[in-house]
């Protein structure tokens, strides 16, 4: 579990405002479940999705996510990684591959997170922040994630990574504006026609 507790340069929980907010977030919480719902509560309502708000500067270090108070999903999936990480809480990072539109090509990656809770193990969380039509929820062992896997090339991709994925932080540290950041969105080739489970 070693890795997914460490600090690193886009989940910087080292930063001391990271760090600070982290021990405040868990401050009155009596649970580990709590410190969860806390954080995960905190990144969803308290930092805004960059698109939904057409905010800028694009941001991917946590701190940076924290500093202005908004960023893409991924961004804010490493701003939950650092803060539950700081909190000693094992927190990887998960993607979806999902239509950019309703259906159809263009597709690219969606980023969330996965935490794992002593009670129930591995559990995926959704951070991106909710709207009409988006009720992403922290009520394990259910998952209430943001978006459903609806179309025959999108993804509900299994791996929890340590790390943000190469492409990700590729966009995010590439582009200036959020709007650039839209049209050059990260995306993930498929080695495999078949969806998990069949």
């Amino acid at each position: 579990m070693n890795q997914y507790l460490a600090l690193s340069t886009y989940i910087d929980g080292d930063h001391p405002e990271v760090a600070a907010k982290a021990r405040a977030l868990a401050a009155d919480c009596v649970s580990e479940e709590e410190v969860v719902k806390a954080c995960f509560e905190f990144v969803r309502d308290g930092i805004k999705h960059s698109w939904d708000f057409k905010l800028d500067p694009v941001t991917c270090r946590a701190s940076d996510v924290l500093l202005h108070g908004t960023g893409y999903c991924y961004a804010k999936s490493h701003l939950l990684a650092a803060l539950l990480r700081c909190n000693g809480i094992p927190t990887g990072l998960c993607y979806q591959r999902l239509s950019v539109g309703m259906e159809g090509p263009p597709f690219c990656l969606h980023g969330l997170n996965a935490v794992h809770l002593k009670q129930h193990g591995w559990y995926r969380i959704d951070a991106r922040g909710n709207k009409p039509g988006i009720d992403a929820r922290f009520m394990p062992p259910v998952e209430r994630l943001a978006f459903p896997i609806l179309a025959e090339q999108e993804r509900d991709l299994p791996e929890i990574w340590a790390e943000p994925l190469p492409q990700v932080v590729d966009a995010l540290m590439r582009y200036s504006s959020i709007r650039e950041v839209a049209e050059n969105l990260p995306d993930i080739e498929l080695i495999s026609t078949h969806s998990i489970g069949d």
